[in-house]
């Protein structure tokens, strides 16, 4: 399925082995890891494409399914599941109406997902007119040609969904290398960095940006010293913290962005990338003030550019400091359904030779 600006296999967790290191043996062979071109599997060799949805019906209380997010190294044997993954999610709930795990209503069905990997909950909520999924649509994002139906998501409590707490420092500023960044998690741990401070516009193109030997070394410095700071531990083999340089707006948005995950420039921005973005444009005191262009007022709707378009986040949001929250987050997004099958997995990784 494409969600999103993404796309990968969507997987039945009881399709899949039920121990974890099996379970990526399997998932690497299936997105032909570790290889560049990702030529002996499904892999699009490129970190957008190289996703896996694993998704079964939950036991949880008042949850309709559980949603496991698998991001599948390309270059290494790893499969990374420390981070959720926003575009993805996308797609959960369509895989889930139609996987018989949700019974679905007209014209359209809630579906509430719990992230496995960070332990938060979404609620997707997709078109069923007369109880069928609609994937056509008028509606267009940034990334992905053509419309398509919207599914709406909101977000509940996803602040410090890997690191513990919103400001996993802290503080709404840390000095790192000479470097004033802020350093938060409301869905996916970033550190947000002005590209005026690592010598950049933040308006390069991603294959500007990822030719730059020199700022690339000095961004995954920087990198690798925030994941410390945000009780990571050593994220040298890990895709978070992603990186966001932030620049003022030039599309009317409230702010530019170009994002890293973690070592390659985004085409666009991860889903749950421009959530933490965008709260940390709305935080007082954040490296955003004087950046962002937010009116009073507006700060309930964010448009964070990218290169190529914007992505409109929803945000609830209230006080200052220590006591600063976030009550709610929303995004729109889009999915489609583009084959069902079967992929062939050598008898070799089932058996774990």
């Amino acid at each position: 399925m494409r969600g999103g600006t993404s796309k990968g296999p969507f997987f039945l967790a009881s399709d899949l082995p039920a121990e974890a290191r099996s379970r990526d043996r399997v998932l690497l062979a299936v997105m032909g890891s570790p290889d560049a071109r990702q030529i002996d599997g499904l892999g699009g060799a490129e970190p957008l494409t190289s996703k896996v949805a694993i998704v079964s019906k939950s036991q949880r209380a008042g949850i309709d399914v559980d949603f496991l997010f698998a991001q599948v190294l390309i270059e290494q044997p790893q499969v990374d599941v420390s981070p959720n993954c926003g575009n993805m999610l996308a797609g959960v709930g369509p895989f889930a109406i139609e996987g018989g795990l949700v019974v679905p209503s007209d014209p359209t069905t809630r579906v509430s997902i719990y992230m496995v990997n960070t332990g938060n909950l979404a609620v997707a909520t997709v078109q069923t007119p007369a109880g069928q999924v609609r994937y056509d649509g008028a509606t267009a994002i940034a990334g992905v040609p053509g419309t398509a139906a919207p599914i709406s998501i909101d977000f509940l409590d996803t602040a410090g969904s890997v690191c513990e707490s919103l400001l996993p420092t802290g503080r709404v500023r840390d000095r790192i290398d000479g470097i004033d960044v802020t350093c938060i998690d409301n869905g996916m741990p970033v550190v947000v960095v002005p590209a005026r401070a690592l010598g950049k516009s933040g308006y390069e193109a991603p294959r500007q940006l990822d030719a730059d030997l020199d700022f690339k070394a000095r961004l995954e410095k920087l990198r690798l010293a925030a994941g410390g700071l945000m009780r990571l531990g050593d994220v040298s083999q890990k895709v978070v913290p992603k990186m966001a340089l932030i620049a003022p707006a030039q599309a009317g948005g409230h702010v530019c962005t170009r994002s890293f995950i973690p070592h390659r420039c985004h085409s666009a921005i991860g889903v749950l990338g421009a959530v933490s973005v965008a709260t940390a444009c709305v935080m007082p005191g954040s490296v955003a003030e004087g950046i962002a262009r937010i009116a009073p007022g507006s700060a309930g709707v964010m448009s964070v550019e990218h290169p190529s378009g914007e992505f409109t986040v929803t945000l609830e949001v209230s006080g200052a400091g220590e006591n600063f929250t976030v009550t709610r987050s929303g995004i729109l997004r889009t999915a489609r359904a583009l084959m069902r099958g079967e992929v062939l997995v050598p008898h070799s990784v089932w058996d774990g030779r």
